[in-house]
């Protein structure tokens, strides 16, 4: 089935095709490719012109470029635009303006691509749906699933993130969502914004791109609730607060079998359903999924039911059977926020010796040491009885802990790798967390390769 066609994209764009081609797919990557996609030559790292002969020998239908590359003939099946990324983001508003279905937005500074995930695996049997890949969150992963959306899409759910102020807005008012959800407000990023205030700003220009009379989910109880609060009444958006407070609330959650079965009260509604975690910060965002897709039109009975088909995404928190070991493995990203939840998910579950293996959290700015420090005062700790550590930054909270909390330090997470099975024990659960960059990644490598194949507790 044509997703666009060289008239379409030409008029989208404003740009010249040199044949006429018919594209089923859209692809930044060569690696991915797949044979009918319109491959877009962004430029990076590479120049993407570079790749565009590789490309159309591997099946692109066309490449979307500002001129025709070396070593690629003229009569090539091309669209030729002054610059490719406005290119793009046309491609993305003209996606956006053919759908007639309903767009939820989703940002946070914790959670937004396993929240995006949970309401993709929700909406399951209502139509159909289209949602952002991996964390397609930013100035070209957005555009990107905007431009990949079939024309007959039913929901769609765009996540958007930021790095730097300004960013969030712009991304909204291409997407122009019907519903936009923020997840929380942490500190997240700041040496770019300063304090918390700034970011949760930043959070609520969400808002921004809503439709007329949109529905802004935001979590009750945050120190900058109100900020989000203001930035949803300034957009004319209708308000609905989730959380263990607001019109969609969690009324209780139990744990059973390294689940939570949950009930929620949602706009007057109680509905039940079962979580493959026992992360409340997990069950909280469930809150909103069901509030966010009730407000778009969504059958809540239906998707509360298929909750409990969706599990954490690879180093966001799935919990493991890892040989003997439970392993928790939440490495790709940390702050101070996410950090205390996965601190709280390890405390909460029950058998062995419970340890964690810490990264460093980065992007917090000036205040990053005492930040690191004070976790050594999260409620968590004291039910947590062996924490590793690496990094600079760790090591704060490493001396902030009681003595016989302290296992190993090293200077890099990669150390720590060398001897990841000396750093647990056979009945032992484990957390594995930090920022991206700190690598901490590799130790859940190297736990994985002494422990051989893996399965996903249920």
């Amino acid at each position: 089935m044509s997703l666009w066609t060289a008239t379409d994209a030409a008029a989208a764009t404003g740009g010249r095709a040199t044949a006429d081609w018919s594209a089923t797919g859209v692809s930044i990557d060569t690696r991915t490719l797949q044979p009918g996609d319109l491959f877009v030559a962004l430029k990076d790292v590479r120049d993407g012109h570079d790749f565009v002969a590789q490309a159309l020998a591997k099946g692109a239908a066309a490449a979307l470029v500002t001129h025709v590359p070396d070593g690629v003939p003229a009569d090539a099946p091309l669209l030729i635009v002054t610059d490719v990324l406005a290119a793009l983001e046309d491609l993305g508003r003209a996606g956006r303006a053919r759908m007639s279905g309903k767009v939820i937005a989703i940002t946070g500074s914790v959670g937004k691509t396993s929240t995006k995930e949970m309401a993709r695996i929700a909406l399951t049997g209502q139509g159909r749906i289209h949602a952002a890949e991996a964390s397609y969150n930013n100035h070209w992963g957005v555009p990107l699933t905007l431009a990949r959306m079939p024309a007959d899409t039913d929901f769609a759910i765009i996540e958007i993130g930021m790095n730097h102020p300004g960013e969030i807005a712009p991304l909204s008012r291409q997407a122009r969502p019907h519903v936009a959800l923020i997840t929380t407000v942490a500190a997240a990023h700041l040496e770019a914004f300063g304090a918390l205030e700034g970011i949760a700003r930043e959070k609520g220009a969400i808002f921004q791109g809503l439709q007329p009379i949109g529905t802004a989910i935001l979590p009750e109880d945050l120190p900058v609730t109100q900020i989000l609060r203001d930035c949803a009444d300034q957009a004319g958006a209708v308000v609905l607060g989730f959380g263990r407070e607001g019109m969609a609330r969690l009324v209780w959650a139990k744990p059973r079998d390294g689940q939570l079965e949950c009930r929620a009260r949602i706009t007057g509604d109680t509905v039940e359903f079962t979580l493959n975690s026992t992360g409340l910060h997990f069950v909280l965002n469930a809150v909103g999924v069901l509030a966010a897709l009730s407000a778009a039109g969504a059958d809540l009975t239906q998707a509360a039911t298929h909750l409990a088909d969706w599990t954490p995404p690879k180093g966001r928190g799935g919990v493991e059977i890892l040989g003997q070991i439970r392993l928790i493995d939440d490495a790709f990203n940390a702050n101070p926020a996410s950090l205390s939840a996965g601190l709280a998910t390890l405390a909460g579950l029950q058998g062995g010796r419970r340890v964690a293996i810490l990264g460093d959290m980065l992007e917090l700015g000036d205040q990053e040491l005492t930040m690191h420090r004070d976790m050594a005062s999260d409620p968590s700790i004291a039910s947590i009885d062996l924490i590793h550590a690496a990094g600079l930054r760790m090591r704060h909270l490493y001396d902030a802990l009681p003595e016989a909390k302290r296992g190993t330090w090293a200077d890099t997470a990669a150390e720590l790798a060398l001897n990841a099975g000396s750093l647990v024990a056979p009945g032992d659960i484990v957390l594995v967390k930090g920022s991206k960059s700190s690598k901490v990644s590799t130790v859940v490598d190297a736990l994985r390769k002494g422990a051989g194949s893996t399965a996903p507790q249920r």
